[in-house]
């Protein structure tokens, strides 16, 4: 079926629909890796998106039930320039074309994807829409994506929060050669990613799930050793009750954050944020140590970034991104509490960055 990918600034591509063939709306972004799709469709940071894929073919190794990470599909849509309708691996059990459609997410290949990269890139991540060229008037489709809100003080953390608490034990088994329990931790679920559970897991840390606005004094009366606050989507300024929560925290228990929980400690700690052009969204970006110099290749998935001038005094600028300068890790002089803007869980993207769950770990001990 013939469909459309409409901008709300009213630029227009024409391609062909995959997956669910309906309509889906979005903020528009660009992400660089080459793997990773399913992990990409089903992390809660995309939550509101449509996700364009760079590499030009998606899909070739099918999808499976264990790469997902998290209960369900989160993405608003895909865009690729070619999407493979053959899975030629011996873990897939469907098709990407079979897996979008089941999980009802529209994808629009064979446009110039290209051509849509550079144009976000000059004028910045947009609202759009996906739609069937039959029945529907092109004009029309102009004005409803130019009518789309932004990702600006939108709080979705708490759309894709669970519910209720659980711990991690109870969802899924401990992985062969896992250490004993030492600590608890519980983790505020602002849009918690699979593997990071998996990798407290690992490494003998029983973690315990929480509501994103779940009260901070009823998580001191539990008494666990360290805090997690996790990765997340959208504008972190509206997550009030989180940032409230992080405040009553600092100083009674250690503190980890992972990409929207670095936003929220920042924010918590007294900086600011604001909005990227573009974001960062890949598993290739150099990111450096500034205490010892070394490169760590690192998965992104963000559109927002501490403001670094508005940081206090004893809040340290810990990591920098060396594409744009950016901060990408702090830790504050006064509390025991860190926090990074990038993914050191990986799923996708590299692993060199998995030390810093070692490093909560030393914090906690």
């Amino acid at each position: 079926m013939e469909g459309y990918l409409v901008l709300s600034d009213g630029k227009v591509f024409s391609g062909r629909l995959r997956g669910a063939q309906g309509q889906a709306a979005g903020e528009v972004i660009f992400n660089t890796a080459m793997t990773g799709y399913q992990e990409i469709l089903t992390d809660p940071s995309y939550k509101g998106q449509i996700v364009t894929m760079t590499y030009p073919h998606i899909g070739n190794y099918g999808t499976n039930p264990e790469d997902v990470e998290s209960r369900r599909t989160f993405a608003a849509g895909l865009i690729v320039k070619e999407l493979s309708l053959v899975a030629s691996n011996w873990r897939a059990t469907e098709s990407l074309d079979e897996y979008l459609a089941r999980n009802d997410i529209t994808a629009l290949e064979g446009i110039d994807t290209r051509a849509l990269v550079i144009a976000l890139r000059e004028r910045g991540a947009m609202p759009g829409l996906i739609a069937p060229a039959a029945g529907n008037d092109l004009d029309a489709l102009r004005r409803e994506a130019a009518a789309l809100p932004g990702m600006e003080g939108m709080n979705l953390a708490a759309e894709v929060s669970v519910e209720s608490g659980y711990r991690w034990e109870d969802l899924q088994d401990p992985p062969a050669g896992a250490e004993p329990a030492r600590f608890r931790v519980i983790a505020y679920d602002f849009g918690l990613k699979y593997n990071i559970a998996r990798m407290f897991a690992e490494r003998g840390v029983a973690l315990e799930i929480v509501p994103w606005a779940y009260p901070a004094d009823e998580v001191l009366a539990r008494r666990p050793d360290g805090i997690f606050l996790s990765n997340g989507p959208g504008d972190p300024e509206p997550v009030h009750e989180g940032v409230a929560n992080v405040k009553r925290l600092l100083g009674q228990v250690p503190i980890f954050g992972i990409c929207l929980g670095h936003q929220i400690l920042s924010l918590a700690l007294g900086g600011r944020t604001y909005k990227l052009k573009f974001g960062h969204h890949g598993v290739n970006h150099p990111v450096s140590d500034l205490a010892t110099g070394k490169i760590a290749i690192t998965s992104h998935n963000h559109g927002f970034a501490v403001d670094e001038a508005s940081l206090p005094k004893d809040v340290r600028v810990t990591h920098r991104n060396l594409n744009d300068g950016t901060v990408e890790g702090i830790e504050s002089l006064t509390h025991p509490a860190f926090s990074v803007q990038y993914h050191p869980e990986a799923s996708p993207g590299p692993h060199d960055a998995a030390y810093l769950f070692e490093q909560f770990i030393g914090m906690m001990e």
